[in-house]
């Protein structure tokens, strides 16, 4: 490299500088020499070397001292390379007749440290100059320049919005420059999360370099523009018994931390942090709610509907109604939507509202009136009636000659409730039949029976009691030897009567009237002459000697 047409060594500062001496050896050397020249001129010479006794002198110069080499071809090496190494140096070969020198500079470069953004600004406000910090890139030789960037783009000077101011230090001891740049900033609110930086350029041996700062980014102060309020949980149906929480939020940075509520109902603003809680809503909590900032300026509002269900059950509870009464029963409902009502009796969905204009005994069990609001979710509300259904004894009494033609069954069907308990008894004797069968209890019904085989006439007993009343009902029945179809046999676990086959009864009938005619004359002997027995007769099918005594007794009381 040449500066103003002469040979120049660029060096790194701290680095070996070398110099080759760039004369041709004459013939006739006597010996070399290097000098340099002072800012007056003066030389100062600093090293020799002899051509023939091949020995190398350095001179005393402080600056110097152990840092040069000087070698066989005239090179000159100088260690740690300093500022002040920056000179023009000559190289110088003598003869007897001649003196040649060649000069050559020596330029000497040192990079900059990174540089540092330092005296960092805590925050930065909005519509204010403020110093944003100062950009230090130290121990540079030459000087440097320092430049700002914001998102990668560079910072020009804006009057009272950018101000950049560079200073630039040299430590005397070294030579080195130290580089600092101010930054007064104006921001605005887009400057939120911006990245600051700033570059500084240098000169190096090889051209101009440059070296960027790590990235900062400054927390941006700017006041609320818009206040929000929320309901929280955000839930699209609130319903009572909920709990609520307003949020009032403002867009500034920092946000605000406290705000006034509007609270229907209330004539004043409540002083609240930026939540307000409510709990276990009721529907008077319906309205418009409303929050501002703490000076009454930039107020948000929204509206909150809470949701309601009532029910009311008439008659609720356990209800004790009597067989044959009315039960007026109504499920009203009041609610802030159209609700679904249904009803279930015994956990069965009925069909369509129970309605009692004459209670009967399957119409008890437990009735639920049921609502719901299917928009609000968990808005449910059931009311139950426990309907019980009473009723004194009811009797009819049934017999029939069975198909073998050697017994009859003689069926007691009872009514009532609660459950009735039957008792057997043979008229006059007042023996106790401990033999008979029941049917299922079924809605307060339910079927008592025996079978016998009597050899002549009797007269069953069927008492029916419970807490409410005794009821009783007598049956003659014919010896087995007369056929007998009054009445048909309960086959139904409901207890519900079903009529023979008609045909049948009047077969029945006419052959009854028949038989009435032919033994008439002779009933009436056949009763008297063994009257003595029947007593013995019955006792064999019931199997009761001390009630065949009484009927004998009876009888015979009848007999006389």
């Amino acid at each position: 490299p040449l500066a103003l047409g002469l040979y120049t060594v660029n060096a790194v500062y701290g680095d070996t500088i070398t110099m080759p001496c760039r004369l041709e050896v004459p013939d006739g050397l006597m010996f070399g020499k290097w000098k340099y020249e002072m800012p007056n001129g003066s030389p100062v010479f600093i090293a020799f070397r002899s051509s023939t006794k091949r020995n190398v002198q350095y001179d005393d110069v402080p600056d110097y001292k152990d840092r040069l080499s000087l070698s066989e071809n005239y090179t000159l090496s100088i260690k740690n390379a300093r500022i002040s190494d920056e000179k023009r140096f000559v190289c110088m070969l003598v003869t007897e007749d001649d003196v040649s020198e060649e000069p050559t500079i020596v330029k000497v470069f040192k990079q900059p440290s990174q540089p540092e953004i330092l005296h960092q600004a805590d925050f930065l406000e909005t519509e204010k100059l403020q110093m944003l910090g100062e950009c230090v890139a130290r121990d540079s030789y030459p000087e440097g320049n320092v430049t700002w960037y914001k998102n990668g783009r560079v910072l020009q000077p804006v009057e009272e919005a950018v101000v950049i101011n560079l200073q630039k230090i040299v430590d005397k001891s070294t030579g080195l420059f130290t580089m600092t740049s101010s930054l007064q900033y104006m921001p605005t609110k887009e400057d939120a999360n911006a990245k600051f930086s700033c570059i500084v350029s240098y000169y190096g041996p090889s051209g101009q370099k440059t070296i960027q700062s790590e990235p900062v980014v400054f927390d941006v102060h700017y006041p609320t523009e818009k206040v929000t309020i929320q309901v929280l949980p955000q839930s699209s149906t609130i319903k009572e018994g909920d709990n609520i929480t307003l949020k009032c939020s403002g867009n500034g940075n920092p946000p605000p931390q406290e705000f006034l509520f509007y609270i229907p109902g209330e004539a004043e603003g409540i002083r609240s942090s930026d939540t307000y809680i409510m709990t276990d809503v009721r529907r008077n909590a319906t309205g418009e709610y409303k929050c501002s900032l703490t000076d009454k300026s930039m107020m948000d509002s929204t509206t909150i509907t809470v949701h309601y269900l009532d029910l009311q059950l008439t008659p609720s509870g356990e209800v004790t109604k009597q067989i044959g009464e009315a039960l007026p029963v109504s499920c009203t409902i009041s609610s802030s939507r159209n609700a679904t009502v249904f009803w279930i009796k015994d956990n069965t969905r009925m069909q369509t509202s129970p309605s009692f204009s004459s209670l009967q005994y399957q119409d008890a069990g437990n009735y639920i009136c049921e609502t719901t609001l299917q928009e609000v979710e968990g808005l449910k509300k059931r009311k139950t009636l426990k309907l019980i259904v009473e009723g004194k004894p009811q009797i009819k009494m049934t017999k029939k000659t069975n198909t073998n033609k050697m017994s009859k069954t003689i069926v007691c069907h009872v009514e009532g409730f609660p459950k009735p308990a039957v008792q057997w008894t043979v008229t006059g004797s007042g023996s106790i039949i401990n033999k008979a069968k029941e049917t299922k209890y079924v809605n307060g019904k339910f079927s008592s029976k025996i079978v016998i085989a009597p050899e002549e006439n009797v007269t069953l007993t069927c008492i029916a009691e419970n807490q409410l009343e005794r009821t009783v009902t007598s049956l003659n029945v014919s010896a087995i030897s007369i056929p007998e179809y009054d009445e048909p046999e309960d086959r139904n676990d409901d207890n519900s009567e079903k009529v023979n086959d008609q045909a049948k009864l009047i077969v029945g009938i006419v052959v009854g009237l028949l038989l009435a005619a032919l033994v008439a004359g002779v009933v009436y002997w056949l009763y008297v002459k063994k009257s003595k027995t029947a007593s013995k007769h019955v006792d064999k099918d019931l199997g009761n000697i001390e009630e065949n005594k009484k009927l004998e007794e009876n009888n015979h009381k009848s007999e006389t």
